[in-house]
């Protein structure tokens, strides 16, 4: 059980390459428990205080389009160029157990061993968007750490992972080029949000593969870019063999190049406030349904929303009047 004077330490250790305090301090930064929350935030503002410049990288798709294993050979090849990455995988957790597999040190064996890569898997907790609401946290902590190229890899349940886009710099999309119909694999909210689809498993299919980069080039040129001043690269790749290995890696490059692509701290910025602002309403919920009161004039107004006596929009409207009157009366 940590206290408050091993915050410090721990805070030590992850700036030491300690991978087993770093795993630890994610860890922490997860639980749901009120006092280790408090521990978390200690250590967060130490972590927020020496976190090194990083690129932080997003990675999205359906399930089976080889996230993990891309992530294997991909962060594989960045080590060899002397980066140092951290890898935080969401796994999808049970409806009925709340449980998660966390296989993803499993298929990405070679990488989640290497001294210069960290891999953590975390449940989901059914929470939204592929990621999970400490994912931020997390990036944090593997800044201070001194890792400089941090991927996301999304749960992989479709067109709705798009929560991740707010939380890292580069986000890219892997397709698969045999999915089916073409119509139908294109969707337009999740591909106007990356910065890169990336043609998986392109050693399966030659022909297959030409076609889909080939349709998905034509389509992007009909939807509103990402990024100002960004043409969205279709790329083929292949973890299996390393075919488009160089030619992702020198996207990445070019994309956190400062002279050819937007300023990265200006999205970081706006990622930051939209945070804020989404934390702010959820702890403001929290703070309202624990006062009995309030929760008690809530529930009430529930009640004759499920009765229908009242529709929701109105239900809101009287909730925001009656709460504007039991602040100023405590006022």
């Amino acid at each position: 059980m940590l206290h408050e004077e091993s915050i410090e330490t721990l805070f030590k250790e992850i700036r030491s390459g300690s991978r087993r305090a770093l795993a630890r301090a994610v860890s922490l930064v997860e639980s749901t428990v009120v006092a280790d929350q408090d521990l978390a935030s200690e250590l967060l503002l130490l972590c927020n205080s020496f976190a090194s410049p990083s690129r932080r990288i997003g990675l999205t798709g359906a399930p089976g389009v080889g996230k993990s294993t891309l992530m294997e050979s991909f962060g594989l090849a960045l080590i060899e160029k002397g980066h140092r990455v951290a890898v935080l995988a969401v796994d999808p957790s049970s409806k009925k157990t709340g449980g998660s597999i966390l296989g993803d040190k499993l298929r990405m064996p070679h990488l989640s061993l290497h001294s210069d890569a960290f891999v953590r898997p975390s449940p989901s907790r059914l929470a939204l968007g592929g990621t999970t609401v400490t994912t931020r946290d997390a990036i944090t902590v593997c800044e201070a750490a001194g890792y400089d190229t941090i991927f996301v890899e999304t749960v992989g349940v479709g067109q709705s992972e798009t929560e991740v886009s707010d939380m890292v710099d580069l986000f890219l999309l892997l397709v698969l080029p045999t999915a089916g119909d073409d119509v139908q694999g294109i969707k337009r909210g999740i591909m106007e949000m990356a910065h890169a689809l990336l043609v998986t498993k392109a050693d399966i299919d030659d022909q297959a593969t030409r076609i889909a980069v080939a349709t998905y080039t034509s389509v992007l040129r009909l939807m509103i870019p990402s990024m100002e001043g960004w043409a969205t690269p279709v790329l083929p790749v292949s973890a299996l063999n390393g075919n488009g290995l160089d030619s992702l890696l020198e996207l990445v490059t070019r994309f956190f190049d400062p002279s050819s692509s937007p300023s990265i701290e200006a999205q970081r910025r706006a990622q930051r406030k939209k945070r804020f602002s989404s934390d702010l309403q959820h702890e403001l919920m929290s703070v309202l349904r624990a006062n009995s009161s309030i929760q008690s004039i809530i529930s009430e107004t529930e009640h004759e929303v499920l009765e229908g006596s009242i529709p929701p929009s109105v239900a809101i409207r009287q909730l925001r009047s009656r709460f504007a009157i039991t602040i100023s009366e405590r006022s």
